[in-house]
């Protein structure tokens, strides 16, 4: 991994180095706990680069980055360059002919052939890197060149870095992280954070802005003049709603097949935590959890495994349903997932083996 770190570190620091400082930089992120780490570590480490106009803009409910919605909010914006995390890769890019820096760790669909892209992708290293975790590697060394180093914001690294790969994750910082922060705040701060995105209320807005200006994770526990409050109401919504949704059974698929599936109806984002307890139960399977309440007119589901064996994103799109849009079968080998119109959702169980009804 240390000799790919380096080439993506070098190949980081070209791209922004060749932007002036004026440059308008705008960080395009994912919503969860490691997107939103990785967008803010952009977002405050950027501006001790000598950048004087950077904006960070977190995904929508159930957005691909390559939407032509997306497009079109990010171009409302007129950004002389982009900096994207966590949100994956496509061969057609976010906003072509824009300048833009990948910096993810999922399944690339592709790689943009526009010259004026640049993709830093954690996937295939050993070990692999999640995006809040490659963003804080990319960027320290050239503070520290700025003589503006970010050690202080090495827990947003930790919060990215536990949500995705959990407190073991083998990242030699981590413990760093722990001693100075306590493994309780920057547990607490992942919980809530994502919390927020989990909640009926989507509100992505309020973590994103204590992981801007805290000075640790505990703020974000703390600081009601910044909505701590708020986040704890929305821990509180997502626990009722994961109780809840703890009593589905699962069936599983006909023939064989290593599909098991969990239907939900829930109005938070409990379907990927739900998904993720089940994998360690059947350890042998495939386990979707399939929530028809998050989404109007559409049923999100996740699809999580412990077997090695597999590849999900694969799996999910060898089965040939979708409406072209790109709004499911994505992720890591043992994490996907997305989002269908219920008749196309309805195909997909067929063609995965379970008997339609199930």
């Amino acid at each position: 991994m240390s000799g790919a770190l380096d080439e993506a570190r070098a190949s980081a620091g070209r791209f922004l180095a060749g932007r002036p400082a004026d440059a308008r930089l705008v960080v395009y992120c994912h919503f969860d706990a490691d997107g939103l780490a990785a967008g803010a570590l952009f977002g405050r480490a950027l501006p001790r680069l000598g950048f004087t106009d950077v904006r960070v803009v977190p995904s929508g409910r159930a957005e691909s980055a390559f939407s032509d919605d997306a497009r079109a909010r990010l171009r409302a914006l007129a950004p002389d360059a982009l900096v994207v995390t966590d949100l994956g890769v496509r061969a057609d890019g976010v906003l072509p002919g824009v300048p833009t820096l990948y910096v993810d760790h999922h399944q690339p669909d592709g790689m943009p052939a526009d010259p004026a892209a640049l993709v830093v992708t954690g996937y295939g290293w050993h070990p692999i890197p999640c995006s809040a975790w490659l963003a804080y590697e990319l960027l320290a060394p050239l503070a520290e060149e700025a003589g503006r180093p970010i050690d202080d914001l090495l827990w947003l690294g930790a919060v990215g870095t536990i949500s995705d790969l959990g407190e073991k994750a083998p990242w030699p910082r981590l413990e760093e992280a722990r001693k100075r922060w306590t493994a309780k705040w920057l547990k607490e701060a992942v919980v809530l954070t994502n919390a927020a995105r989990r909640a009926s209320a989507f509100d992505v807005e309020t973590p994103l802005a204590l992981l801007m200006t805290a000075d640790h994770p505990r703020a974000l526990a703390e600081d009601v003049a910044h909505g701590a409050d708020r986040l704890a109401a929305y821990r509180a919504e997502v626990n009722a709603a994961l109780a809840e949704a703890r009593k589905a059974a699962p069936a599983f698929a006909a023939g064989g097949g290593p599909w098991a599936l969990l239907r939900l109806h829930s109005g938070c984002q409990v379907h990927p935590l739900i998904a993720q307890q089940w994998r360690g139960r059947l350890p042998n399977h495939a386990v979707i959890a399939a929530n028809t309440g998050y989404l109007p007119d559409a049923v999100a589901f996740s699809a999580r495994t412990a077997r090695r064996d597999l590849d999900l994103p694969a799996l999910l799109r060898a089965t040939g349903v979708g409406d072209g849009s790109g709004r499911f079968g994505h992720g890591h080998d043992q994490a996907s997932g997305g989002h269908l119109a219920p008749a196309a959702f309805a195909t997909l169980l067929e063609r995965l083996g379970f008997d339609a009804g199930r």
